[in-house]
Parts: structure tokens; C-alpha cells; sequence
């Protein structure tokens, strides 16, 4: 499988009968999957099938959909209310001999709300089962294309991904033989911080001296966190080789990455071994945010 990415753009257009439609998708990053639908009124039955189909091809992202629809030849027309009009008629004419006012224009009843409405031209049911069967059709591919493009995104995030794995390993065997690592840097730095424990006090005791030198030893020593960050980037590299929605265990791999990276920085005594464990923190840095792009 493909990786791919949260995010993409999609259209569809469709016909049926009078009926002209299209679809309009937007993929965005979110934690789970969410379709939100905008559907005009009398279309809502597309709405769980659109749900169900989604939810079978789509793991992460908020996608919006919105279906917009016309009629051809279907012209809205309007019409009198005749009850409504002749009770206002009957008590314009029950308030004429009350109070001294102009008799009601023609165009004055009109304006009334509820005196005028608008007809909807007659439905065909047949026509409107098919042209809702036909809108169906149209979002699948929508759909398709959407995943198609994030699809396309999900390639190029896969390839910057696999540099930012390069750039890490380079870092991390940069540190592996850096000169500060060296069994003679670590003895050199080793035994002036022995030494400067010796100066603070003239009644250092000799066992306390061991447990600080076995200390320091261990805190100079990144063998361990080197060898997690290569375990690392090998599970790295075979989630992105195989693909598919691997977005949030590469997520939780760039956590673990930071955690060895930081652990790294603040064992080093080293100058230059600290600027790697930094360069290496920084690359860790842009990997995980291009993984909050994937789904």
C-alpha cells in the first residue's frame, strides 16, 4: 500500500434527467476520520451511504462534502392564497368603518407575507430516484479522486520522510565516531571531574569516589541510546516501505526519537558530540512534522 496524506481536493459532475450536480471534497489533518456533509434539501438519504463509503476507504482526516444541485427547465412560480387574501380583505374592510385610513392597494395585499407563495414545479419520482442514484455514482468518484490525490501528496511526504531517515542515521554515526566518544576522551574528562571532586574536600571518601566515578562513566556513555535510534529508523524506513495509514505509529516513533536524541545531548560533555545530538534533534524535529500530515 500507498502512504498517503490527510489532505486533498476533489470535484465530480453528474446529470440526470433535469438534474445537474456536483461534488466538492476537502480533505484536512485530524486526529480520527469525519465526514461533514452540506446537502440540499430532499437529498439527505445520500448522506449515510456517503458515510459508509468514505469510512471504507478514508482512516484519518476531516473531509467536507458539499452537493450542489439544479434543475433544468423548472422554474418556480408563484401563486394567490385566497383564503389568506379574503380574511384580509374582509377585516380591511371591518377596520374601514372604525378608523379614518387609504383604503388597501393591490400592491400592499401582495406584500403581506402569506398572500403570494412560491410553487415548486411537480417532481417526478422516477426521475429524482434515478438522478439520486446518478448523484451517488458521482461521489464515488470524488471519492476516488480525492484518494487519489492524497494519494500523490502521500508519495512525496514518503520521499521527504526517507531523506529525513538519511539525515538522521548520518547524524547518529557522526556521533557514533566522534572523538569525544573515544575511550581516552571519556578517561581525560573522566578524570578531571574526579579530580575536581577530590579538590572540594580533603575527607572525600574513597567508596563515595567509586559510586561518582561509576557515575560519570555511565553518563558518558550513549552506546545504548545510539543503538534504540538505529532500531528506530529501521522500523521507520519498513513503515514507510510498506505503506498505508502508518501516520500515528510513525507519530509515536518520532516521540521516541526526541526522548533518545535528548538523552543523548544531555550525557554528551562533549562539544561537538552536543552540535550533532542538536543537528539530530532538529532533523528529528522536521520528520515529525511532515508525519502529522500522513493519515
Amino acid at each position: 500500500m500507498a502512504l498517503s496524506s490527510m489532505t486533498g481536493f476533489a470535484r465530480s459532475h453528474g446529470a440526470s434527467g433535469p438534474y445537474a450536480f456536483e461534488w466538492e471534497l476537502k480533505s484536512v489533518n485530524a486526529k480520527g476520520f469525519d465526514l461533514r456533509m452540506r446537502l440540499p434539501p430532499g437529498w439527505d438519504d445520500l448522506e449515510a451511504l456517503a458515510k459508509k463509503r468514505a469510512g471504507e476507504v478514508l482512516s484519518r482526516g476531516t473531509v467536507y462534502a458539499n452537493l450542489s444541485v439544479k434543475r433544468a427547465n423548472a422554474a418556480s412560480g408563484i401563486r394567490i392564497n385566497e383564503e389568506v387574501l379574503a380574511s384580509i380583505v374582509k377585516v380591511a374592510g371591518v377596520l374601514a368603518g372604525k378608523i379614518d385610513a387609504v383604503a388597501p392597494s393591490i400592491d400592499g395585499l401582495l406584500a403581506i407575507k402569506g398572500v403570494i407563495e412560491v410553487v415548486e414545479p411537480e417532481s417526478d419520482e422516477a426521475e429524482d430516484t434515478a438522478a439520486r442514484a446518478a448523484a451517488a455514482a458521482a461521489f464515488e468518484q470524488a471519492l476516488a479522486n480525492l484518494v487519489a490525490m492524497r494519494q500523490r501528496e502521500g508519495v512525496a511526504l514518503g520521499q521527504i520522510l526517507s531523506q529525513r531517515m538519511d539525515e538522521i542515521e548520518r547524524l547518529a554515526k557522526q556521533a557514533e565516531i566522534a572523538p569525544g566518544r573515544k575511550p581516552d576522551a571519556i578517561k581525560a574528562r573522566l578524570a578531571e571531574q574526579i579530580a575536581a571532586l577530590l579538590d572540594s574536600s580533603d575527607r572525600f571518601d574513597p567508596d563515595r569516589l567509586n559510586q561518582e566515578a561509576l557515575l560519570i562513566a555511565a553518563k558518558a556513555d550513549i552506546r545504548e541510546e545510539l543503538d534504540r535510534i538505529a532500531s528506530h529508523i529501521a522500523q521507520a524506513r519498513e513503515m514507510i516501505g510498506k505503506g498505508g495509514p502508518v501516520g500515528r505509529r510513525l507519530d509515536f516513533l518520532a516521540q521516541e526519537f526526541n526522548r533518545e536524541v535528548n538523552t543523548c545531548c544531555s550525557k554528551s560533555n562533549d562539544l561537538e558530540l552536543t552540535k550533532t545530538g542538536l543537528e539530530m534533534k532538529n532533523v528529528v524535529e522536521q520528520f515529525r512534522e511532515q508525519v502529522q500530515n500522513l493519515e
